[in-house]
């Protein structure tokens, strides 16, 4: 009998009481789905990741292990952000899956788009990527902010896949490819790319959220806009560069300016020397931050190596280890 691939469907929680209850039912349908269709290993599993929530979703996930044999879940100490949660989630299951697929609890992705990603990987590719076939459920703001943002990434030279969010399959040897990456400053839909295995892309419909509250608002979708650019571009920096180079060049610009003025007999007393000096210290000042700007941009989140994640309870590795068993015996 071919050996099935185990598949770790994981999901980041944060205050998702209201929709947890359909999410479980729903990603488990499609689970028992594809074991009963002889796609994947009996013993696959829904891993959520409580990413700090002040509602009762750990307690939730925790009653729905006792309820069913392939949910369970791992607890972080405090809110550590979506990024770290994922990235806790692969971290865990890798060892024991042969495919990983991460996706939101609000079950806005469409998640029959698992029936693809799966065949895809049969078919040989280590990297699905969920990708929306139209932004009709986004507000005007949000399309057009979504596509003046892949625009700036791609001119920075940021390798992305457009209308692709953090909803995809890897295979068990390109997560561990990404885990080789040690950056503190997460950004997976920049990071995911650089892998470099073999991929693919799955289209589906974006939904309207099942229940609870969008946990990106604007203030958020703005830092994670810019922590995706300050980590994959120094152009930037290099924009600051040029900036300073341009001041200088309006100073001397200015020198000239006075120059013939004084010619012409026109002479206000000080404007010339206050002016010039304001504009070439101003401009010499952009120039140097920047310059320095290059070197503590690249050293600063890697010198502290502070932990990404801190797991408070972890109930995938023994569950599993006990399921593992049981299926064996």
């Amino acid at each position: 009998m071919e050996n099935l691939g185990l598949l770790t469907i994981i999901v980041p929680c944060y205050n998702e009481e209201a929709v947890l209850p359909e999410t479980v039912k729903e990603l488990g349908v499609i689970l028992q789905k594809l074991i009963s269709n002889g796609e994947i290993a009996a013993t696959s599993k829904l891993l959520f990741v409580n990413d700090g929530s002040h509602d009762k979703t750990w307690q939730l996930i925790t009653n729905y292990e006792k309820k069913y044999d392939f949910v369970t879940g791992i607890k972080f100490s405090r809110n550590f952000g979506h990024q770290n949660a994922l990235l806790a989630g692969m971290t865990t299951a890798v060892e024991y899956s042969d495919m990983m697929i991460t996706i939101d609890a609000d079950l806005q992705d469409d998640v029959k788009a698992i029936y693809e990603m799966v065949a895809k990987y049969n078919q040989g590719y280590d990297v699905v990527y969920g990708v929306r076939s139209k932004r009709q459920t986004d507000t005007f703001f949000k399309r057009q902010s979504a596509l003046a943002f892949y625009s700036l990434m791609k001119h920075m030279g940021v390798e992305m896949v457009p209308n692709s969010a953090d909803y995809r399959l890897m295979s068990k040897r390109a997560v561990q490819a990404l885990l080789k990456f040690k950056e503190r400053n997460l950004f997976l839909r920049g990071m995911v790319p650089l892998v470099g295995y073999p991929s693919a892309k799955v289209y589906y419909e974006r939904k309207e959220r099942f229940a609870g509250e969008s946990k990106y608002p604007l203030s958020k979708m703005l830092k994670f806009a810019f922590d995706g650019i300050s980590s994959f571009s120094t152009v930037p920096i290099r924009m600051i560069m040029s900036l300073g180079l341009i001041v200088i060049l309006i100073s001397i610009g200015l020198l000239v300016f006075t120059f013939i003025q004084w010619l012409r007999g026109v002479v206000i007393s000080g404007w010339s020397s206050l002016m010039i000096s304001i504009w070439f210290l101003g401009g010499v000042q952009l120039v140097c931050v920047s310059v320095i700007g290059e070197y503590v941009g690249k050293i600063f989140k890697e010198t502290k190596q502070r932990p990404r994640f801190t797991i408070e309870e972890d109930n995938y590795t023994p569950k599993f280890k006990e399921n593992e068993q049981k299926f064996r015996d």
